[in-house]
């Protein structure tokens, strides 16, 4: 929001300066961003007039000009601007004037020759003044501009404006009523706030409104104007007020919603009525209906989008643009102005998924007074009338919420104010605050009862009106004092695995922590996951980050790309962050993922150690030692193929109920297509199963011994070993402490398809030693668990 100075006085009296105001404003939380000076210090330029315009004998290009600089000379000036013609006023530079250049270097102006033809000054364009950054020609000022007045003087040039960054709940301040009550509130000054009559109807016509969609619209005004004259110029004044905002005259009657858009915060729009047909209907768009904006862009709609219609067609799509067809021109005599309330909800994000942002969006969006579309409509029509003329029509005011107009209610309780802020405020500070707010209260000996303004879509519980007591008091006037605490001791959960620990086992590992974008590549996402929906965003900030991440492995791999790319061979990344997919009720969700990646050599170049590349069972390693702390769950690896992965190195990690994660060598194609020259492993885990562990019980030892027998068994040659593991599971033998694969052997003596394994199984009893017709016997029950589970027999 910008701000011109002068304009903020009318509304402010203050003694202080533009430096105090700031400071004030900046510490309130309305944080002053930049302060420019509306021109640059320019020196000796007048207004002047234009008498005569001839050709330059000698170049097609430029004019000689009689001006009259008001001090009763007539001086020759060669000028080159298009727009030079006889009659028109001017800035014009004498001699002896500097002005300053973007270069930092000044321009001092001095009598010259241009072709062979005398100058005695310069006519100056707005960009020359530093008044803007371009321009078409000369600065043409209104006709009744003083002759021989200072230019400075006469636009008021000796003023600043002020940058505010204005935060997203506070939409009120997005006015120059707003930052004017908000610098009368925090510097307790008076507020002058202009009078807006009511403009007395001189006829009766009015245009029907329909409100269909009066969820999102409640309250919707209009007027018809008749018969203005199109060809009125803007004021000076009101000219130079909008460029100080950031706003470009474009004519009379759209330069009067701007400004009152500006002033009130009120977004307006201006139809041509002789090309609205039947009435207005305020409705959801049907899909697929196509508008043509206001900036010659078609748009087509989406049946969530709220639109301005007429009996035929979308005419605007409500607060945030207006149609083309059915704008203002050059030619138009009969005006339908409106004003309106949106609901903050239903405008929200609207503009930027159709790829647009304009002021009227980012208002509404906000939150915009919904009792200001009256005010708005009479402060517009009686500028509109005092600059274009016309016939003013009966006010139409529709409204389907009167709830919309009712305050929100607050119990403000003194003790309340002490607790949250640590300080103790009187009666009388707080009634004031309250009442500078505008906010109506009754106050008791519990507190007070306190109506908000409705413009101030942020106060909504008791601590929001405590902020605002705080703001006003201060921030900076808070004692910076620690309340007492009672002590207090929590015991973490034992069962829970932390993410310090994954971090640290990592780290010791030689991996290094990395954080990359949640918004990717859709191409790389097609690479990584094609089975996978993406989740595209609506407004991404670049054409390479249009897509939510459904792998970590999607920034991780850039990062290996570009560390690679600058002569770093040996790379060690890990992330922990969200992923996003689409759930199987259709909407988006996310889960936080622990992944990782590594390249290179095993270890750092040394001497006392033979080195060699990584492999697909270092990267096994350093996967188990982060499973290692969820203890009590039982994981295991499963030769299953994925989309990125070498065919041959990837596996599928697992418990005996879930899919934890995937881990493998990145496929060949991919590689090529990231540019590495060297094989690169990824590993990715969900985190969600991966934070529980069960705890360890106390178990005796046994004081008998120990009998170990060892099983060779032949099994097909897929056989896992997990399946071996629940198949002996399965079994339920008591007596069975551990088991575990020793060897595995395929080869000469063993049939085609199959593999020998050897299984050791250690039994033990804790009341008594095991006799060796025990042990046959559980080991045929082991034995035949494995044959009917696996097909395994031994050999």
């Amino acid at each position: 929001m910008k701000v011109s100075e002068k304009w903020l006085r009318e509304w402010i009296d203050t003694p202080l300066t533009l430096d105090a105001i700031a400071h004030k404003l900046t510490m309130s939380g309305c944080e002053v961003e930049a302060r420019d000076a509306v021109a640059t210090a320019f020196t000796s330029i007048v207004v002047g007039h234009v008498l005569e315009r001839e050709k330059h004998p000698d170049a097609d290009k430029l004019s000689v000009c009689k001006v009259d600089n008001g001090r009763g000379e007539i001086l020759q000036i060669v000028c080159g601007a298009s727009n030079v013609r006889s009659g028109i006023k001017v800035p014009l530079a004498l001699i002896g004037a500097v002005l300053p250049l973007p270069d930092g270097t000044d321009l001092k102006i001095k009598k010259g020759k241009l072709r062979g033809v005398e100058s005695f000054g310069m006519l100056c364009s707005s960009t020359e003044l530093g008044m803007s950054d371009k321009s078409d020609g000369l600065l043409e000022l209104p006709d009744d501009a003083p002759v021989g007045m200072d230019i400075r003087e006469y636009l008021k040039l000796d003023d600043e404006v002020i940058e505010l960054a204005i935060t997203a709940n506070r939409g009120d301040c997005m006015s120059m009523i707003g930052v004017a009550r908000e610098t009368a509130l925090v510097m307790d000054v008076p507020l002058n706030v202009p009078e807006i009559p009511a403009q007395t109807a001189q006829h009766t016509d009015t245009f029907p409104v329909d409100l269909q969609a009066s969820d999102a619209c409640p309250r919707y005004v209009g007027r018809i104007i008749r018969n203005i004259n199109p060809q009125a110029a803007t004021p000076m004044w009101m000219q130079e007020k909008l460029r100080r905002a950031g706003i470009r005259s474009i004519s009379a009657t759209v330069d009067v919603t701007n400004y009152v858009l500006l002033e009130l915060g009120q977004p307006m729009h201006a139809f041509d009525l002789d090309t609205l047909q039947g009435g207005i209907v305020v409705r959801y768009a049907k899909a697929g209906e196509t508008l043509k904006m206001l900036d010659g862009q078609t748009a087509t709609l989406r049946d969530d989008t709220l639109v301005i219609a007429d009996a035929t067609q979308p005419v605007a799509m409500a607060g945030i643009m207006g149609g083309e067809p059915t704008s203002v021109t050059d030619a138009t005599c009969n005006v339908f102005l409106e004003s309106a309330h949106f609901r903050p909800a239903n405008i929200m994000g609207k503009a930027r998924s159709y790829g647009l942002q304009t002021d009227s969006s980012a208002r509404f969006e906000r939150g915009v007074d919904p009792d200001m579309p009256v005010k708005a409509m009479e402060r517009a029509t009686q500028l509109i009338v005092s600059i274009c003329g016309g016939e003013v029509g009966r006010l139409v005011d529709t409204v389907a919420d009167a709830g919309v107009l009712q305050r929100k209610t607050i119990v403000l309780r003194p003790e309340r104010i002490h607790r949250v802020l640590g300080v103790t405020m009187d009666a009388a500070t707080v009634e004031g605050v309250l009442a500078r707010l505008n906010c109506t209260f009754t106050s008791s000996d519990a507190g007070w009862q306190v109506q908000t303004p409705l413009a101030r879509f942020d106060l909504n519980i008791e601590e929001d009106l405590i902020e605002e007591l705080a703001r006003v008091r201060g921030y900076d006037s808070i004692p910076a004092e620690l309340r007492p605490r009672a002590p207090r001791i929590t015991q973490p959960s034992e069962t829970a695995v932390k993410r310090e620990n994954l971090r640290y086992t990592l780290v010791a590992r030689g991996y290094q922590e990395a954080v990359t974008f949640s918004f990717v590549d859709s191409k790389m996402e097609q690479i990584l996951a094609p089975a996978v929906e993406n989740i595209a965003l609506a407004n991404p900030i670049s054409a390479d980050l249009g897509v939510m991440r459904s792998t970590l492995w999607s920034g991780l791999l850039r990062a290996v790309a570009y560390n690679v790319n600058r002569q770093q061979n040996r790379v060690r990344l890990f992330e922990i962050g969200p992923a996003f997919s689409i759930g199987e009720d259709g909407k988006p969700q996310q889960q936080t993922m622990l992944s990782g990646v590594l390249t290179g050599n095993l270890y750092p170049e040394q001497w006392g150690q033979v080195n060699r590349p990584v492999d697909f069972y270092d990267l096994k390693g350093d996967v188990e030692a982060l499973l290692g702390q969820v203890a009590g769950t039982r994981f295991h690896f499963a030769p299953v193929a994925h989309a990125a992965l070498h065919p041959g190195q990837s596996a599928q990690i697992m418990t005996d109920t879930a899919v934890v994660g995937w881990m493998g060598m990145l496929h060949p194609k991919i590689e090529a297509q990231l540019g590495l020259e060297q094989p690169v492993y990824v590993f990715e885990l969900d985190m969600g199963l991966l934070m529980q562990r069960v705890l360890p019980k106390y178990q005796a030892v046994s004081k008998f011994p120990a009998i170990r027998r060892d099983l060779a068994l032949l099994v097909r040659e897929d056989a896992l070993a997990v399946a071996l593991e629940n198949a002996v599971e399965k079994a339920a033998i008591p007596q069975l402490m551990s088991y575990y694969l020793f060897d595995v052997y395929a080869g000469k003596g063993i049939p085609e398809g199959q593999k020998s394994v050897a299984l050791s199984l250690i039994l033990q009893d804790f009341s008594r030693t095991l006799e060796d017709a025990e042990i046959n016997q559980i080991v045929d029950v082991v034995v035949t668990s494995l044959r009917d589970e696996v097909g395994a027999v031994l050999r």
